[in-house]
């Protein structure tokens, strides 16, 4: 696997990790480098220039360089995976369990490089709001969809359309995956289409990502909404969430579930 390794001063290190997050990033590791800065770890591409097109132009100070890491300590967490429940019903697990081993119907997931299987509380409270929210007949965004998850559980609901981005290709690649691994391939449209230039409306806007992402597409989040859809962040922090809130406004929160410290927060546009 190849690695990017960015060093920063101490007091880049978030800035840093943002901006590692808005090239792609699914998991950032951070470490302290031996001469006192900090080091942000993770993979954007298998290509040196694509992870730096996509990282763009860093600024003075800041060091970028590339580093082949084993996969194989990687994928031990593999034979610790087990399938998570979002409800009786609706399980996601593991591609690699067998048949025997799952509850009939499980989405099964193959996350790939793109660092998603369902487990973490973010997307755990997505799936659940996609579950709850779409019906037979919408459209659905997924913006940042990672594995695929939250488009399969919207396409399993009834969807007819759902559209699934993100700016990660393995992530594109996951998604394809795991769209024909659980049956749903002719309904899910994936690619790594920016959100600015999607076209068109939706019933439910699912955006499983970091807060100061969501703040930035705020704008574009709005305008995909339709005007009696659902819009649906997560990747915030319970009680943390004022900055994005006043980003999305005029839409207004409608809903809120919380676990673990994170939430996903439901937006509805105000009536006109």
């Amino acid at each position: 696997m190849r690695t990017v390794v960015v060093t920063v001063p101490v007091d880049a290190a978030e800035v840093a990790s943002d901006r590692l997050w808005n090239a792609g990033a699914r998991a950032v590791e951070e470490r302290e480098a031996a001469d006192g800065r900090v080091e942000l770890r993770t993979s954007l591409a298998g290509d040196d220039a694509v992870s730096l097109e996509r990282l763009g132009s860093v600024p003075g100070g800041w060091v970028v360089a590339f580093e082949d890491v084993d996969d194989a300590p990687a994928e031990t967490w593999r034979q610790f995976a087990r399938p998570i429940e979002i409800r009786p019903g609706l399980t996601i697990a593991p591609a690699w369990l067998g048949s025997a081993e799952l509850p009939s119907g499980s989405v099964r997931i193959e996350p790939g490089a793109s660092f998603g299987l369902g487990d973490h509380p973010t997307t755990r409270l997505s799936a659940a709001a996609a579950d709850a929210l779409v019906g037979p007949g919408d459209r659905v965004l997924d913006v940042g969809c990672g594995s695929g998850v939250l488009g399969i559980i919207a396409a399993r609901r009834g969807a007819t359309r759902v559209v699934a981005i993100d700016v990660a290709e393995a992530a594109r690649e996951a998604t394809s995956g795991n769209s024909a691994r659980n049956g749903v391939a002719d309904l899910v449209e994936v690619s790594t289409t920016p959100v600015a230039e999607i076209h068109g409306v939706f019933d439910v806007v699912l955006a499983n990502i970091l807060a100061p992402t969501l703040v930035g597409m705020a704008p574009d989040l709005r305008r995909l909404t339709a005007d009696d859809g659902r819009l649906v962040v997560s990747g915030v922090l319970t009680g943390g969430y004022d900055h994005v809130a006043e980003a999305l406004r005029p839409m207004r929160p409608a809903d809120a579930r919380h676990l673990d410290g994170w939430s996903a927060v439901t937006f509805v546009h105000e009536q006109r």
